[in-house]
């Protein structure tokens, strides 16, 4: 039976389908198949006019059996998500990293992209072809000589209809063709024949990488126009191997692939701001500490949130698992008197957001040597002493930011507690979250958690937001801090 070929439709029918592909987060060839089953079970009768066809459209249920809104055709609301609408082409190159383009499709398609996937031969002794698909909803592409695909030059479709190639991994023979204009394969001949920007994550051992073929590669891809997100330091899959090579993780590339496709508005340009994150640790002995569950999400979606909006973000972080985010600059600290010596330098700014999870205390005096336990006497004491108050010290400071943001992750009396925060710490806003067990959100709470659920409080008031990501929040208050500058003279 012959496969649907979306690229011979009129090209205004074409529109409104991708449109609609894109509200209900499938492929086009899977919403061309929703129609034709609609049509087929009586639900929309023929069509002829273009006006009719889109009727039609409109009438059509989505997968859930809920009408379509008709803006999702005409434009006017697309699908949430900060990828909505836009047409990715994953280029997947053959090395063990592969396995991390999988999640890549997943994460892509969280945030509304419409994702297709040409696979390397030696990617296929990765990756499956059935895996990729299941992941991105459409067919996987191998082949430069595919009867199907190429009856009507389907490499160089695949390569105009994408808004954004991205190539991950990026193995050094992949580097070398485009570099050197070599188009041997479907992955090599797309990237030649693309108009359209490409972000490569590399991956290799770390002797591939600083070899000086692949380092002459890397600074022609450059001057060419390629975009590159890592490689970063780490273990390789190798035994015994480590160093520069490993893979930017799948987040790291959504970051980059957000950053070059932003066109909006930059309401936060020019603007410094800096951003704490995570939690602390103090230090018992060398090997103990005392800290929290933060885990970071939260604080580093909202530097990078900031940084979407055309913000100058330095995020000074604890210690956490995550990757710091695309466009910012971070710097890590452990302690909390590391972090207040941080932000105190990072002075002025426009703005602070205190989202780190800072400990109110430490000991008095950390142990040089592991402290170990001696039969017949008890536990040690350790006497505590207060950690510096950084919200505090930066609303009360002579270079105070015009707008401080702080955070109240509160298990009982929220609002109440968040309130007196506000007044003592010398805030403008505070962002109060519910941390306890018994907030709903996930098993053991926010901390940790990918979804949050906050207040936001103020001299105004309290404005109670619903559940969402993190991610969402990040946004929120984003574009609430950017409202709020235009309004503060300085």
């Amino acid at each position: 039976m012959a496969s649907i070929t979306i690229r011979n439709l009129d090209d205004e029918v074409k529109e409104l389908l991708r449109r609609l592909a894109a509200a209900n987060n499938r492929s086009m060839e899977e919403q061309a198949r929703v129609m034709i089953r609609a049509a087929v079970d009586g639900q929309v009768g023929p069509v002829g006019r273009l006006d009719q066809i889109e009727k039609a459209l409109q009438e059509l249920t989505n997968s859930q059996g809920t009408p379509i809104r008709a803006s999702a055709l005409t434009g006017k609301s697309l699908p949430r998500g900060t990828l909505s609408n836009k047409r990715i082409l994953l280029i997947i190159g053959g090395g063990i990293a592969a396995y991390k383009a999988l999640d890549l499709i997943r994460r892509l398609r969280e945030r509304g992209a419409a994702v297709r996937v040409v696979m390397t031969s030696a990617a296929q002794e990765f990756v499956t072809t059935l895996s990729v698909g299941a992941l991105s909803a459409d067919h996987a592409f191998t082949d430069l000589f595919d009867r199907n695909d190429e009856h009507d030059v389907g490499h160089i479709r695949l390569s105009r209809e994408a808004d954004l190639l991205v190539v991950a991994p990026a193995t050094a023979d992949l580097m070398a063709k485009l570099a050197n204009g070599h188009a041997s394969d479907l992955a090599s001949t797309v990237l030649i024949a693309t108009d359209k920007p490409v972000l490569m994550a590399p991956a290799m051992n770390p002797r591939m990488w600083s070899h000086p073929a692949t380092r002459r590669n890397r600074a022609s891809l450059g001057k060419d126009g390629i975009t590159f997100v890592g490689p970063t330091k780490g273990e390789m899959a190798e035994s015994n191997e480590a160093g520069e090579g490993r893979m930017a993780e799948p987040l790291e590339i959504v970051a980059a692939v957000e950053a070059l496709l932003d066109a909006g508005p930059k309401p936060l340009a020019g603007r410094k701001i800096i951003v704490t994150s995570g939690p602390t640790h103090e230090p018992i002995d060398p090997v103990r500490y005392i800290a929290n569950r933060s885990s970071g999400k939260q604080g580093h979606a909202i530097a990078a949130a900031l940084a979407r909006l055309g913000a100058d973000v330095r995020l000074v972080s604890g210690p956490v698992t995550i990757a710091d985010p695309a466009g910012v600059k971070t710097l890590h600290v452990e302690r909390a008197q590391e972090m207040r010596d941080a932000v105190e330098q990072l002075l002025p700014a426009d703005a602070a957001v205190f989202v780190a999870a800072v400990a109110d205390w430490r000991t008095e005096n950390s142990a040089g040597e592991k402290i170990k336990k001696v039969a017949g006497e008890g536990p040690p004491v350790l006497r505590m002493v207060e950690n510096p108050d950084i919200l505090a010290s930066v609303g009360h400071h002579e270079q105070r930011p015009a707008l401080v943001v702080g955070f109240a992750a509160e298990t009982q009396d929220l609002l109440r507690n968040a309130e007196a925060k506000l007044r003592k710490k010398g805030a403008d806003l505070i962002v109060a979250n519910d941390v306890s067990h018994q907030s709903g959100i996930g098993p053991s709470g926010v901390m940790g958690s990918d979804r949050n659920r906050v207040r936001i409080v103020s001299k105004a008031g309290v404005e109670e937001w619903p559940e969402m990501t993190k991610d969402e929040v990040a946004a929120r208050l984003a574009a609430l801090i950017a409202e709020r500058l235009t309004t503060i003279v300085v």
